[in-house]
């Protein structure tokens, strides 16, 4: 009988990706031309990377979930290049419980955007003139997890604080 419901239930579940759009994007290379001729000769630069996630219910079971993904490269010191990539897409969840609809709107979806924003990244570098520059992939599962455990941990720092 349990498993009877079990099935029922995920035939009723519903995940369907209606649009992925770019929401904004951002280029900036405020040492340029100067970064072009570094004496260094070697392009070896110091790459920082920062990865949020963030959804809100737009429509009945309707979800938007933005990626977006900021990488600073700085050589000897200077910025050479700033991209910020707002990835963005519209998801129908339905018949999802609500312990799984937050793993799905803060880990699934972003997996699923990642490699559009990915791609979107490499084209503004290269397009600034700089090496390729392809981001390594990101285990969302973790970080989703990571967050989670952030998120108890200031719960429960508050709680025994009162």
């Amino acid at each position: 009988m349990a498993e009877e419901n079990k099935n029922q239930q995920a035939a009723e579940q519903q995940f369907v990706i209606q649009k992925i759009f770019l929401k904004d994007v951002s280029f900036e290379s405020p040492n340029a031309p100067a970064v072009f001729s570094d004496d260094s000769g070697t392009w070896q630069p110091e790459i920082n990377v920062q990865i949020n996630s963030a959804n809100q219910n737009v429509g009945q079971d309707l979800y938007e979930v933005v990626l977006t993904i900021t990488v600073t490269a700085k050589q000897n010191k200077k910025t050479a290049f700033l991209v910020e990539v707002k990835q963005a897409g519209l998801f129908t969840m339905s018949g999802f419980p609500d312990e799984n609809k937050g793993g799905m709107l803060g880990a699934y979806c972003p997996e699923t955007l990642f490699p559009y924003a990915r791609e979107v990244v490499s084209n503004l570098v290269t397009n600034g003139g700089f090496p390729q520059l392809l981001l390594t992939p990101v285990n969302f599962n973790a970080l989703y997890a990571q967050h989670m455990q952030q998120q108890q941990a200031a719960t429960a720092d508050q709680d025994t604080a009162h």
